[in-house]
Protein backbone atom coordinates (compact mmCIF):
# COMPACT_ATOMS: atom_id res chain seq x y z
CA UNK A 1 0.00 0.00 0.00
CA UNK A 2 1.54 3.31 -1.20
CA UNK A 3 1.11 6.57 1.04
CA UNK A 4 -2.13 8.05 -0.77
CA UNK A 5 -4.12 4.52 -0.24
CA UNK A 6 -3.15 4.75 3.75
CA UNK A 7 -4.58 7.72 4.05
CA UNK A 8 -7.72 7.09 1.59
CA UNK A 9 -8.24 4.33 4.23
CA UNK A 10 -7.86 5.73 7.37
CA UNK A 11 -10.18 8.74 6.31
CA UNK A 12 -12.97 6.52 5.36
CA UNK A 13 -12.38 4.77 8.85
CA UNK A 14 -12.25 7.89 10.53
CA UNK A 15 -15.56 8.77 8.51
CA UNK A 16 -17.55 5.69 9.26
CA UNK A 17 -16.23 6.11 13.00
CA UNK A 18 -18.22 9.22 13.07
CA UNK A 19 -20.99 8.83 11.26
CA UNK A 20 -21.82 5.72 13.58
CA UNK A 21 -22.37 8.20 16.47
CA UNK A 22 -24.18 11.08 13.92
CA UNK A 23 -28.01 11.33 12.90
CA UNK A 24 -29.48 13.26 11.48
CA UNK A 25 -33.16 14.55 11.76
CA UNK A 26 -36.19 16.60 9.83
CA UNK A 27 -35.57 19.24 13.12
CA UNK A 28 -31.78 18.92 13.75
CA UNK A 29 -29.81 18.05 10.76
CA UNK A 30 -26.40 16.26 9.84
CA UNK A 31 -23.73 19.19 8.29
CA UNK A 32 -21.54 17.20 6.13
CA UNK A 33 -18.23 18.93 4.84
CA UNK A 34 -16.52 17.37 1.75
CA UNK A 35 -12.86 18.74 0.86
CA UNK A 36 -10.94 18.32 -1.86
CA UNK A 37 -7.68 19.98 -3.62
CA UNK A 38 -9.93 22.45 -5.31
CA UNK A 39 -13.31 23.19 -4.04
CA UNK A 40 -15.07 22.51 -1.10
CA UNK A 41 -18.61 20.64 -0.15
CA UNK A 42 -21.21 21.24 2.33
CA UNK A 43 -24.62 19.50 2.56
CA UNK A 44 -27.17 19.69 5.62
CA UNK A 45 -28.76 16.16 5.46
CA UNK A 46 -31.95 14.91 7.10
CA UNK A 47 -31.19 11.02 7.43
CA UNK A 48 -34.82 10.39 8.34
CA UNK A 49 -36.16 11.71 5.24
CA UNK A 50 -32.59 10.66 2.96
CA UNK A 51 -32.98 13.99 1.69
CA UNK A 52 -30.37 17.06 1.40
CA UNK A 53 -32.32 20.66 2.46
CA UNK A 54 -29.47 22.79 1.71
CA UNK A 55 -26.14 22.50 -0.34
CA UNK A 56 -23.14 24.61 -1.41
CA UNK A 57 -19.87 24.91 -2.74
CA UNK A 58 -16.93 26.85 -3.75
CA UNK A 59 -17.35 25.62 -7.01
CA UNK A 60 -19.20 28.16 -9.28
CA UNK A 61 -18.71 31.61 -8.12
CA UNK A 62 -15.23 31.63 -5.18
CA UNK A 63 -13.29 29.82 -8.15
CA UNK A 64 -10.28 27.11 -7.37
CA UNK A 65 -7.95 26.79 -4.99
CA UNK A 66 -9.66 26.33 -0.92
CA UNK A 67 -8.10 29.22 1.35
CA UNK A 68 -9.38 30.31 4.81
CA UNK A 69 -11.29 33.31 3.39
CA UNK A 70 -12.94 31.20 1.25
CA UNK A 71 -14.26 28.77 3.85
CA UNK A 72 -15.76 31.31 6.13
CA UNK A 73 -17.34 32.67 3.10
CA UNK A 74 -19.05 29.27 2.37
CA UNK A 75 -19.88 28.79 6.42
CA UNK A 76 -21.44 32.05 6.02
CA UNK A 77 -23.75 30.78 2.92
CA UNK A 78 -24.60 27.95 4.17
CA UNK A 79 -25.71 29.60 7.42
CA UNK A 80 -27.71 32.02 5.73
CA UNK A 81 -29.23 29.19 3.34
CA UNK A 82 -30.10 27.34 6.73
CA UNK A 83 -31.58 30.35 8.07
CA UNK A 84 -34.26 31.06 4.77
CA UNK A 85 -34.87 26.69 4.90
CA UNK A 86 -36.31 27.49 8.41
CA UNK A 87 -32.87 25.12 9.97
CA UNK A 88 -31.58 26.85 13.54
CA UNK A 89 -29.42 23.89 14.69
CA UNK A 90 -27.69 21.08 13.20
CA UNK A 91 -24.93 18.57 14.32
CA UNK A 92 -21.87 19.05 12.86
CA UNK A 93 -20.31 15.91 10.72
CA UNK A 94 -16.11 16.63 9.92
CA UNK A 95 -16.71 13.31 7.23
CA UNK A 96 -12.94 12.39 8.77
CA UNK A 97 -11.01 15.15 8.09
CA UNK A 98 -9.41 16.84 11.45
CA UNK A 99 -11.43 19.86 12.88
CA UNK A 100 -8.79 21.88 11.77
CA UNK A 101 -7.70 25.20 9.17
CA UNK A 102 -10.52 25.08 6.70
CA UNK A 103 -13.05 22.65 8.45
CA UNK A 104 -12.47 24.86 11.59
CA UNK A 105 -13.00 28.40 9.50
CA UNK A 106 -16.09 27.24 7.58
CA UNK A 107 -17.76 25.68 11.05
CA UNK A 108 -16.73 29.15 13.20
CA UNK A 109 -18.18 31.09 10.07
CA UNK A 110 -21.56 29.18 10.45
CA UNK A 111 -21.78 29.92 14.19
CA UNK A 112 -21.22 33.01 14.22
CA UNK A 113 -23.99 33.75 11.19
CA UNK A 114 -26.54 32.37 13.86
CA UNK A 115 -26.45 28.54 13.51
CA UNK A 116 -25.97 26.27 16.38
CA UNK A 117 -23.97 23.01 16.74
Amino acid sequence: MNLAEIRRTSRAARRERVRRKLRGTDERPRMSVFRSNKYMYVQVISDESGRTLVADSTLKDLGPGVTVDKAKTLGSRVAEKCKQAGIASVVFDRNGYQYHGRIKAMADAAREAGLKF
